[in-house]
């Protein structure tokens, strides 16, 4: 131990810090109930005033220019409604966690029952908001119909929309030294199928498609409803939908270059009729998800070994909130990749 850090016993006893009611106080020795700050006798308005701008971190003479650059106003998603499909494992995880946590009322939407009420079990106790699960298949448009009617029927709008959903398809070898192997390795291979190319599409483009014309009356709504807001959807792509490598998927990455262009249109088009509806697109590079790692643990969450430095829920979380509430983005497509894009070229 550095001889710096030792302190006698004597010596820390015998310091003082300012009490309510009395000069002085040790710190080894416990205050009386009736002398806490906290204790029912002593909690007044002007106490709770002394706590607050004693343990605030903004000063109390600050200027009230200054209020807007606040963090709590910046990422404000207090008392916003999301909506988040696939929002039981991954990516789509730590979405909802990002927006529970600072007040959101989120809806998660999935297949699996069980992986829902895991995700409000491990995490949707004691947060400002809410997770709430609905089970839901969006690759069908009466699925999404009848989703939309379940949140009409609770919400006056829907201010958030995250399309997070996806599926990976199938994988080949790409490397060849001639042709022919190319040809055997991409052509030949028995999981190489139209039908593999529809399934992976299917899930990964159409569904952001019907998804948001679908809600574009609760999104309008959102914007109608909160003043200084407007109603946003965030599609998740992928980088590999940017990168000129397949990464031995390509029906995977042909569908997120779609998605990343879908964003784009539908954007386009929501501005071009005068709704107040933005869209946008993150793009995330190797996160721990079901689809990179291969399973998700007891608590829906998935891991990757941290030598190969995936991103982390924390910056997930980030760009999620940023990309919620600036209200200066729109048809935008946010790479959160740790630079994987600089190496692997676009």
């Amino acid at each position: 131990m550095s001889q710096k850090l030792r302190v006698p016993l004597k010596a820390l006893t015998s310091r003082c810090v300012p009490s309510y009611k009395t000069s002085c106080v040790s710190l080894l020795t416990p205050l009386p109930l009736s002398m806490h700050p906290l204790s029912p006798t002593n909690l007044s308005v002007n106490n709770l005033k002394h706590l607050r701008k004693q343990f605030s971190t903004t000063p109390a003479n600050m200027s009230a220019s200054n209020n807007n650059f606040l963090l709590s106003e910046v990422f404000n998603v207090k008392g916003k409604v999301a909506l988040i499909t696939g929002g039981g494992s991954g990516i789509g995880l730590m979405a909802t966690q990002a927006l529970a946590v600072n007040g959101a009322k989120v809806y998660i939407v999935g297949r699996t029952k069980e992986k829902l009420d895991t995700v409000v079990k491990s995490h949707g106790q004691n947060i400002a908001g809410e997770i709430i699960p609905i089970v839901a298949d969006v690759t069908q448009k009466s699925e999404i119909a009848k989703l939309v009617k379940e949140i009409e029927s609770r919400e006056k709008c829907l201010c958030i929309l995250i399309n997070n959903a996806g599926i990976a398809g199938s994988t080949q070898q790409t490397e060849a030294k001639t042709a022919e192997e190319m040809k055997k390795n991409l052509f030949d291979d028995e999981s190489s199928t139209f039908e593999d190319w529809v399934s992976t599409y299917r899930t990964n483009v159409p569904q952001l498609f019907f998804m948001t014309t679908a809600f574009l009356p609760l999104l309008q709504n959102a914007s109608e409803t909160h003043h200084g807001y407007s109603g946003t959807v965030i599609n998740i792509s992928s980088i590999s939908g940017i990168v000129q490598s397949s990464q031995h998927h390509f029906g995977y990455n042909a569908s997120k270059a779609a998605a990343i262009h879908l964003t784009k249109l539908l954007a386009s088009e929501i501005a071009e009729n005068g709704l107040k509806i933005r869209v946008n697109s993150i793009a995330p590079g190797v996160f721990p998800s079901e689809m990179t790692a291969g399973e998700s643990g007891g608590d829906q969450k998935s891991h990757i070994e941290k030598d190969k430095r995936p991103g982390k829920d924390e910056d997930m979380a980030g760009a999620v909130l940023f990309t919620a509430a600036n209200q200066y983005l729109n048809g935008q497509t946010i790479a959160v990749d740790g630079g994987y894009i600089l190496h692997a070229g676009a």
